[in-house]
């Protein structure tokens, strides 16, 4: 080989050893998913908990809640998701016994008592993220609850009544509820918004926000255009057409808002 073809060919080789050594020194992951049971009063209630066990070291703990459809499969994809990311994480079952909702009347029975008593919500929250705690991966000084639909609204009313959670983040969540007191809420807050959610009308984004500027609470809303309700959810367009609902899937939306969340999950100390 002459010398000239020959200086590539050893630029090639090198780069080709170094990848080699990089992709054997890059951890592997090692995702470890249970099935978890505990109680609260007579109830039994069954969660999700994944992680990652090829880390050693803590990690910030985070609970998944569910649509007003109960603890299936799409809250534990995202709670793989958060363990993939390095984060414990627990898709929380609200309902008890792993109750799901198979049409909307279903889920507004299983769903009216939370709104009637948002403290109700609090209560079984605090029970999940006790159970979280348990786990030695878990920085018990770090937990963050994240909620979707009618989990984003029991993840604020949560923190807004005194939850003891670093932050938490509500995607098309109900923003009704309790109003917010400055010496209960600890959490940074962030609410993930569709423009064209039908469920939750202007004059109650106006109120959360009003509440929230009132006691200059830490938070970031960020709406995001053509986006309805349960925008981030791929079963919601097939939902919406099945029960005449306006509700839709946006892709756009749903990355945008993950990658938002993503950022917001940095910047917790």
């Amino acid at each position: 080989m002459e010398a000239k073809g020959l200086i590539p060919f050893i630029v090639l080789l090198i780069a080709g050893v170094e990848s080699a050594v990089h992709a054997n020194t890059q951890p592997t992951q090692k995702i470890k998913e249970e099935n978890v049971s505990y109680t609260v009063g007579n109830t039994n209630y069954k969660g999700y908990i994944v992680y990652d066990e090829n880390i050693k070291e803590k990690r910030p703990a985070i609970l998944v809640v569910h649509e007003w459809w109960g603890l299936n499969e799409y809250p534990k994809m995202r709670a793989r998701q958060l363990a993939e990311m390095g984060y414990i994480a627990m898709a929380v079952d609200l309902f008890g016994q792993g109750k799901t909702a198979t049409n909307p009347k279903e889920a507004q029975a299983l769903t009216a008592p939370f709104y009637a008593n948002p403290r109700l919500g609090k209560t079984l929250l605090d029970r999940a993220a006790a159970k979280l705690k348990e786990y030695p991966q878990a920085d018990s000084s770090k937990i963050i609850a994240i909620g979707y639909c009618f989990g984003g609204s029991v993840v604020l009313n949560s923190a807004k009544l005194g939850s003891d959670f670093k932050a938490v983040a509500s995607f098309h969540g109900g923003l009704k509820g309790v109003p917010p007191r400055k010496d209960l809420l600890k959490a940074k807050i962030l609410v993930c918004h569709g423009a064209k959610d039908r469920f939750v009308p202007d004059k109650d984004v106006k109120e959360f926000k009003h509440q929230m500027d009132s006691i200059h609470a830490d938070y970031k809303f960020i709406v995001y255009p053509n986006a309805t309700h349960a925008f981030s959810n791929p079963a919601s367009t097939e939902n919406g057409k099945k029960f005449n609902m306006p509700i839709e899937y946006n892709k756009e939306a749903e990355l945008k808002s993950w990658n938002d969340f993503k950022d917001f999950l940095k910047a917790i100390k």
